[in-house]
């Protein structure tokens, strides 16, 4: 990536987390663009350059985090088991967290679940995680010999997703100063266990 790359890569992460900061603080529809913008310290102009709206901007996040992991995923071991690698890939995922700031905050696990039931943002995480699935789909069929467009790679692709959302929910309802970790690996193991009876 070249430093102008890079550059507007820095600017839209930047946004993003600056929408997400503000709607955890004041709520989805208490923060406008020109608070994202200005948070940065760029014009509304060039914040609509980057994304379509605040719900994007928010829900980039789950889709650079989804990259991410179906990176991490297609760079496993070939030899590594399927859902050992599925396992490791999504908790590497999840490891890009900005620390020591706004995340630290007693507020943030509580506002976090809060902005995530905003109609506008869950049809923006709709959109990102469907992006996301079909590229997992490509990776989980190239490691096991398959089409993308069967139903083996497309069902293991979308049910990690959904396992993912599963831990979020378990995680919120925890107390607030929990790990996320453990949940996202108990989700991941108990499909591999294929969802034996408790």
């Amino acid at each position: 990536m070249g430093l102008r790359e890079l550059k507007k890569e820095q600017t839209r992460e930047a946004l993003s987390w600056a929408a997400i900061r503000l709607t955890v603080e004041r709520g989805f529809d208490a923060v406008l663009v020109e608070d994202i913008a200005a948070a940065v310290g760029v014009s509304p102009r060039t914040f609509n350059n980057y994304f379509s709206g605040k719900a994007e901007a928010i829900a980039a996040r789950n889709l650079d985090r989804g990259k991410r992991i179906v990176a991490a995923l297609r760079a496993r071991p070939a030899d590594e088991p399927l859902w050992q690698a599925i396992a490791e890939a999504v908790a590497t995922g999840f490891m890009t967290m900005p620390t020591g700031t706004f995340t630290e905050s007693p507020h943030w696990h509580a506002g976090v679940k809060l902005m995530m039931q905003h109609p506008a943002l869950q049809g923006e995480a709709l959109r990102a995680n469907a992006i996301v699935d079909g590229a997992m789909a490509v990776v989980i069929a190239e490691r096991t010999g398959t089409d993308p467009e069967q139903m083996y790679p497309q069902l293991i692709a979308r049910t990690v997703g959904a396992a993912v959302l599963v831990a979020m929910e378990q995680w919120w309802r925890a107390d607030s100063s929990a790990s996320f970790e453990p949940f996202l690996r108990e989700a991941i193991q108990q499909l591999a266990n294929g969802l034996t009876a408790p």
